[in-house]
């Protein structure tokens, strides 16, 4: 029985809930962008409404599995477009060479899936969202080609690493303290070199155990209940979905450390959102707040959202619909 249910998990159909509407649309497909098979999730009760493509972070870390939980209030006044990174998620193939896998790759697929789109709604330009990881392609794309773009809007930006990752690290320190846990300090204030150098990471355990990725939600929850319960993933995706952190985060990473987007996008021709919560310490804020400052775009505005970490639209998910339909009735390309 345990081999049957199994078996039937790595085979059983994959779709999106169907939204109620005449002109809605809820799609989840394979589609061929620059020669590989990249899942794409379309979703929204309007398919005349404006186009938003959320950009994933991790890297690897798709949000299909249980993105819908949190943008119902989205799907209201926008048509919501996620998809699986090249070697991400659905998107990884198991005997595909990834050997050439890089941002830039990353970035050409991004603008070849906004051209789908775009002529796939009639539309001339969509609002571009990169969360973590997905803020580094986000941000070399607009600056890339700003002419597909309404406006440029990054969640949990990511800065200058090094900035980031001491405050990352000085922050865990100090709330392990407080809470009178002094192994997990001593532990962290042992890593202090390796950081410094850039050579290593806040252990993401400890940024999350004292609050720094997520206050409102429980993310690894989400992931769980998603791989589980939610009808985009069987278990042959979940299985591909790890295979593809894997393999995304050991080159990707690498290349970010290296190549500090602070020193590749020090200008764009579109508007520009930074998007933080209060409390985020995977990609710090103060980090963020002084490329911002350095940045040059013709409109640009930092906001914070005062509860969350590092996902307020989803720990403040009505909040963060509100304040996108406002900002997109500021940047949109229709009369």
């Amino acid at each position: 029985m345990i081999v049957l249910l199994l078996a039937i998990g790595l085979v059983f159909p994959t779709w999106t809930p169907s939204i109620e509407g005449d002109n809605s649309i809820s799609s989840l497909e394979q589609i061929e962008i620059n020669g590989t098979d990249h899942e794409v999730m379309i979703r929204g009760v309007d398919r005349s409404n404006p186009i938003v493509i959320f950009v994933h972070g991790g890297p690897g870390c798709s949000e299909i599995p249980y993105v819908r939980k949190y943008q119902d209030l989205l799907e209201q006044n926008f048509t919501i477009v996620h998809y699986d990174q090249r070697g991400s998620g659905k998107s990884y193939h198991f005997f595909e060479d990834y050997s050439t896998l890089s941002a830039d790759l990353l970035v050409d697929d991004l603008l070849a899936l906004t051209d789908y789109v775009e002529k796939e709604f009639g539309q001339e330009k969509v609002l571009l969202i990169g969360h973590s990881f997905g803020t580094y392609i986000g941000m070399k794309a607009a600056a890339k080609a700003p002419d597909k773009f309404a406006a440029y809007v990054g969640i949990g930006q990511v800065a200058d690493q090094g900035n980031s990752e001491l405050d990352s690290l000085n922050y865990s320190i100090e709330q392990a303290r407080l809470a009178g846990n002094l192994k997990d300090a001593e532990r962290l204030e042992q890593l202090r070199g390796p950081i410094e150098n850039r050579e290593q990471l806040t252990p993401r355990d400890m940024v999350r155990k004292y609050g720094g990725a997520a206050r409102l939600i429980d993310d690894n929850r989400d992931y769980y209940t998603g791989f589980l319960l939610n009808p985009e993933y069987n278990l042959l995706d979940v299985i591909r979905y790890l295979k593809g952190v894997s393999l995304s985060q050991e080159i990707l990473l690498k290349e970010q450390s290296n190549n500090d987007i602070t020193n590749i996008v020090d200008k764009v021709e579109l508007p520009v959102y930074f998007v933080m919560g209060q409390y985020d310490y995977m990609t710090s804020v103060n980090a963020a707040k002084d490329y911002f400052e350095v940045l040059e775009a013709p409109k640009k505005e930092f906001v914070i959202f005062e509860k969350s970490a590092h996902y307020p639209q989803f720990e403040e998910e009505a909040l963060f619909a509100e304040w996108l339909q406002k900002t997109w009735s500021q940047v949109s390309p229709r009369p």
